[in-house]
């Protein structure tokens, strides 16, 4: 990770995970689950914490979108992929919400905070190849 890409993560309002990300932390994670029961795990980790206020749910899509309410206000979209039997991916974009574009890296942080959260209920797969 290159310095101006340290600076750029810690200037924007933004962070997303994808697959080939040069920041480990925000590539996509892969899980030992079915699209249905691992959205159903999000919906219910969100439903059960008072930080979180779910917004809309498209289990067609498997995409969910929630607010973040405690603490800095943030929005956020979990895409829920099934790419093989029993192999999903779970991404995430974090926006928060702030007076000036830059969150000081809050956005990354939620996001490492879910994955390390829904890790405790779904097997995370080694990798995806």
């Amino acid at each position: 990770m290159s310095f101006s890409q340290k600076l750029a993560r810690f200037f924007s309002n933004r962070a997303e995970t994808r697959d080939n990300h040069w920041d480990e932390k925000l590539q996509t994670r892969y899980y030992k689950t079915t699209k249905d029961k691992g959205l159903a795990i999000l919906e219910n980790y969100f439903k059960n914490s008072p930080k979180f206020k779910i917004n809309s749910m498209s289990e067609e899509h498997g995409e969910i979108s929630v607010n973040l309410v405690k603490g800095k206000k943030a929005f956020i979209i979990a895409t829920v992929i099934m790419v093989r039997p029993f192999q999903t991916a779970i991404d995430f974009t974090v926006m928060t919400e702030s007076i000036i574009p830059m969150d000081f890296g809050h956005s990354t942080k939620v996001i490492n905070e879910l994955y390390e959260n829904i890790s405790k209920d779904l097997p995370l797969l080694d990798n995806h190849s």
